[in-house]
């Protein structure tokens, strides 16, 4: 079954066309993340998901219904902000049973979902504490409890992780890795931060100008991206380019991942290390060419390279994928 389908989005804010020609579809219980730079319109998409949008043409479908002019609370779908968005004056539990309560549900069933929602997120010894008296992180679960207490035919998550640190961050990102294996949910996710798109989703739709570059799964769109562009979004360090030269044609691009960079004294690339990134299991090289090009290599474990070192670098051109000047993949 199909949990929703995009037909020919498009948005504008009067003269400004935000979504252009969007066409999706997500398969009941797939977890999908919407992935691109700042501006790229992922997050005006999800929020025409969700109805707090209207397309300006177009059609939104989800389990089989057109909700394209459906209100937001009529469209069987729960949404998690970036903000938490709870009332303080609420509890826990309060925060979690408001929606049901103004949807008219019977207190038992109320009851019953919230305590299997603390149970899911760990959220019981809590239920009576108000958000002031919550870490950032039980916030953001009792903001995903409440989307779960809803049972909704699709789950919305716009950048949740955004205002947690770093160690919180990967904490929860497990939490709703695990979440989407219990619940057996569709779930679409919104972020700027590629590592919880490549660690989460089932496939990554990547977004860029208000239009889909690529989707497919991490890893495909990993080794195999349609164009520089989708490339050098996903890794981390990115990808690096060089001018092709004689390699290629005029203005074209080589492309070649850190990790297949290894150091060789009589390397095809000649440089000098400018920096060092000690990593304890990695070590990272910011290296400049002689040809004035800045070259990221990832190296595992722990080495003694220095600042000012003269270093030559090698890889393997099987490994290297080539672009046309304007990033288009050059194939074979």
């Amino acid at each position: 079954m199909t949990a929703l389908l995009l037909e020919n989005v498009n948005k504008s804010f009067g003269e400004v066309h935000v979504l252009k020609d969007i066409n999706l579809e997500v398969a009941d219980r797939e977890f999908i993340v919407f992935v691109g730079p700042s501006g790229c319109g992922k997050s005006t998409l999800l929020r025409v998901i969700a109805g707090l949008e209207d397309a300006t043409s177009g059609r939104v479908t989800i389990n089989g219904r057109d909700v394209t002019r459906t209100p937001p609370a009529k469209r069987g779908i729960s949404m998690v902000f970036q903000s938490y968005a709870l009332y303080p004056h609420l509890d826990v539990e309060g925060n979690m049973a408001l929606g049901l309560r103004q949807a008219g549900e019977d207190r038992g069933v109320i009851a019953e979902r919230i305590a299997a929602a603390a149970k899911m997120l760990s959220l019981e010894p809590y239920l009576k504490r108000r958000p002031a008296e919550l870490s950032g992180g039980q916030r953001q679960r009792v903001a995903i409890g409440r989307a779960i207490v809803r049972k909704p035919d699709l789950f919305l998550f716009d950048e949740p992780l955004s205002n947690l640190d770093a160690a919180l961050r990967m904490a929860t990102r497990v939490e709703i890795a695990q979440l989407h294996r219990n619940l057996g949910a569709s779930m679409i996710y919104v972020t700027h931060d590629q590592t919880e798109a490549m660690t989460l989703a089932d496939r990554i739709v990547v977004l860029r100008d208000g239009r889909i570059e690529q989707v497919g799964s991490p890893m495909a769109l990993y080794n195999d991206p349609a164009n520089q562009f989708v490339a050098g979004f996903l890794g981390a360090p990115s990808m690096n380019f060089l001018a092709a030269g004689p390699l290629g044609a005029p203005g074209a691009v080589l492309g070649v991942r850190p990790e297949y960079l290894s150091v060789s004294a009589t390397g095809a690339i000649q440089g000098r290390v400018a920096h060092v990134e000690r990593l304890g299991g990695d070590t990272n090289l910011l290296v400049t060419t002689r040809a004035e090009e800045t070259v990221t290599v990832r190296l595992f474990g722990q080495h003694d390279h220095r600042v000012g070192e003269e270093i030559g670098l090698d890889f393997d051109r099987a490994r290297t994928l080539s672009f046309d000047a304007e990033g288009k993949r050059l194939r074979a």
